[in-house]
C-alpha cells in the first residue's frame, strides 16, 4: 500500500444512477455476518445462560444493560474517528474495518464459548461482560463505517432507501440463518459461517468502494471534519431520533421477551422455535420490494407510519394467545415481519436524506451514525435490563408456567409494544410529517433511484 494511496483525500460520491442494484448488493453484503451478531446476543444468550449455565435473569439483564450502556456512550466518538478517517483515506476505512471485523469475531466466539466449568458464577458473569464489550465496540465501530459509507453517497432519501434496503435486507437474512442455525447446526458451524461472512462482506464491499473512488473527484479538503455535538443543532434530527428511540423500543421489548413467551405462554414445541422467527424475518426480507414501491408512490414519511399501523394491528391480537395458539401466532409472526420491513428501510434513509439537508455529507456522517447507533442500543439495553428483571420481580422464571407468571409475560411480550408503537406513530405525525422540510427539505421530490435498465 503506497503512501500516496494512503494519503488520498476523500472522494464524492457516486450518483444515484451510478448505484446499480449490483453495487448496492455488494455494499450490503456486509449487514448480513453483522446481524450474527446483533440478534444472537439479545433473543438466545439470556435464555443460554439462564437455562443451561444457570444464571439469574436480574443478574444477566444487569450486565445486559451495563456492557451495552458503555457500549453506546463511546459511539459518538467511534462516528467521530469514522468520519477522520475518511477524511484520511479510503485504505484507513479498510484497514480498521478489517481489524474490527477479527475483533467482532473473536467475541463472538468468547460469548458462545464460555469456559463455564472453569469458572465461578460471578467470573462466568465477569467473562459475559467482558465479551460483550469487545464484540458490542468492535460491531459498533465495523457498523459505524459501513453506515457512513452509504451516506456519503448522497442522492436524496429515495436514492439513499436503496443502499438502506440492501444493507438491512442482508441483515434480515443473516438474523434469519442466525435464528434458525443454532438449533440445526450449533454453535460451532454457526460461528464458522459468521467469520466467512465477514470476509466476503469486506470483500465485496472493498470492490464496489474502489468503483466508487475511480469514478469520483476528490471533494474539496477545505471543508473540516465537524463537531461530535453538531447533529444535535438540528430540529429535523432531534425529532427524527425521538421517533426512532420510541419505535426500536417497541420492537426490542418482544425480541427479547419472545423465546419466554414461545416456550411458557404458548408452550410450543421447542422444534417450533426456529419457524417462528424465520417466518418473522423471512417476511421482512421478502417484503423489502413492497416498501421500497410504496416509498416511491407516498414517500418515507408516509410509509414509516403505515408500516406501524400494520405492527400494531398485527401485534396487539399476541395478548389473546394461549396454550397450544401456534397457528396464530405464525400469523402474528408473518404481518409483523412485513411491518419491520418498513422499519429497517425508512428511518436509515431518513437519516441519510437528512445528513444531506443540514448540508453535512462528507463532514459528519460519522458523528450522526454514531448518534443513531447509541440511540439503538439503548433501546435494546433498556429493554433487556427493564423487562427481564421486572418480569422476575413479578415472579416469572423461565420454565414457569402458572397464571399470573404467563399473564405477566403476555402484558409485557404483547401490550407494552403495541403501546410504544402507537406512541411512535403520535411523535412521527406531530415532529415530522408536519414539518417534513425539516428532513427533505422544501424542494424535495420523490424520484426513483434505480439506474436505468
Amino acid at each position: 500500500m503506497s503512501g500516496a494511496a494512503l494519503s488520498a483525500p476523500a472522494t464524492s460520491p457516486v450518483t444515484p444512477r451510478q448505484a446499480s442494484a449490483a453495487s448496492s448488493a455488494a455494499y450490503g453484503l456486509l449487514g448480513l455476518p453483522l446481524a450474527f451478531v446483533a440478534l444472537p446476543v439479545y433473543v438466545h444468550l439470556p435464555n443460554l445462560y439462564a437455562q443451561q449455565y444457570g444464571v439469574t435473569l436480574a443478574a444477566l439483564g444487569a450486565v445486559l444493560l451495563l456492557s451495552r450502556s458503555v457500549d453506546a456512550v463511546v459511539d459518538p466518538w467511534l462516528g467521530r474517528w469514522g468520519d477522520k478517517l475518511y477524511r484520511h483515506s479510503w485504505q484507513a476505512v479498510w484497514l480498521a474495518a478489517v481489524l474490527l471485523a477479527l475483533a467482532v469475531a473473536l467475541g463472538f466466539a468468547a460469548l458462545f464459548f464460555p469456559p463455564a466449568t472453569a469458572l465461578s458464577p460471578s467470573g462466568l458473569l465477569l467473562w459475559v461482560g467482558a465479551a460483550l464489550t469487545l464484540s458490542h465496540l468492535a460491531y459498533s465501530g465495523l457498523g459505524i463505517l459501513h453506515q457512513a459509507w452509504a451516506a456519503r453517497q448522497g442522492g436524496g432519501g429515495i436514492a439513499q432507501s436503496r443502499w438502506v434496503a440492501w444493507r438491512e435486507g442482508f441483515a434480515l437474512v443473516g438474523v434469519l440463518l442466525a435464528s434458525a442455525l443454532p438449533a440445526l447446526w450449533g454453535w460451532g458451524p454457526t460461528t464458522a459461517l459468521l467469520v466467512i461472512m465477514l470476509g466476503l462482506g469486506l470483500f465485496f464491499w472493498q470492490r464496489v468502494a474502489r468503483s466508487a473512488l475511480a469514478s469520483t473527484v476528490p471533494v474539496d479538503s477545505g471543508h473540516a471534519v465537524g463537531s461530535l455535538w453538531q447533529p444535535w443543532q438540528h430540529a429535523g434530527f432531534r425529532r427524527l431520533l425521538m421517533v426512532f428511540m420510541l419505535n426500536g423500543l417497541a420492537s426490542a421489548v418482544p425480541a427479547t421477551l419472545v423465546l419466554f413467551f414461545v416456550q411458557d405462554r404458548l408452550q410450543a414445541p421447542k422444534a417450533m422455535e426456529p419457524l417462528f422467527l424465520g417466518l418473522y424475518f423471512a417476511a421482512g426480507a421478502l417484503s423489502f420490494p413492497l416498501w421500497l414501491r410504496v416509498i416511491d408512490r407516498i414517500g418515507l414519511l408516509r410509509t414509516w407510519a403505515t408500516g406501524m399501523a400494520l405492527s400494531v394491528m398485527a401485534f396487539v391480537s399476541v395478548v389473546t394467545l394461549g396454550a397450544g395458539d401456534t397457528t396464530g401466532f405464525l400469523l402474528v409472526c408473518a404481518l409483523s415481519g412485513m411491518a419491520l420491513g418498513a422499519d429497517l428501510t425508512v428511518p436509515g434513509a431518513l437519516l441519510n436524506q437528512l445528513i444531506d439537508r443540514c448540508g453535512e455529507r462528507g463532514r459528519t456522517d460519522g458523528a450522526f451514525m454514531g448518534w443513531w447507533n447509541l440511540a439503538t442500543k439503548l433501546n435494546l439495553a433498556l429493554a433487556a435490563g427493564l423487562s427481564l428483571p421486572l418480569l422476575g420481580l413479578w415472579g416469572y422464571a423461565p420454565g414457569q408456567q402458572g397464571a399470573d407468571a404467563v399473564l405477566a409475560l403476555g402484558l409485557a411480550y404483547g401490550l407494552l409494544p403495541c403501546v410504544l408503537k402507537l406512541l411512535a406513530g403520535l411523535a412521527l405525525y406531530a415532529g415530522l410529517m408536519r414539518r417534513p422540510d425539516l428532513i427533505s427539505g422544501p424542494d424535495a421530490v420523490h424520484l426513483s433511484a434505480h439506474p436505468s435498465a
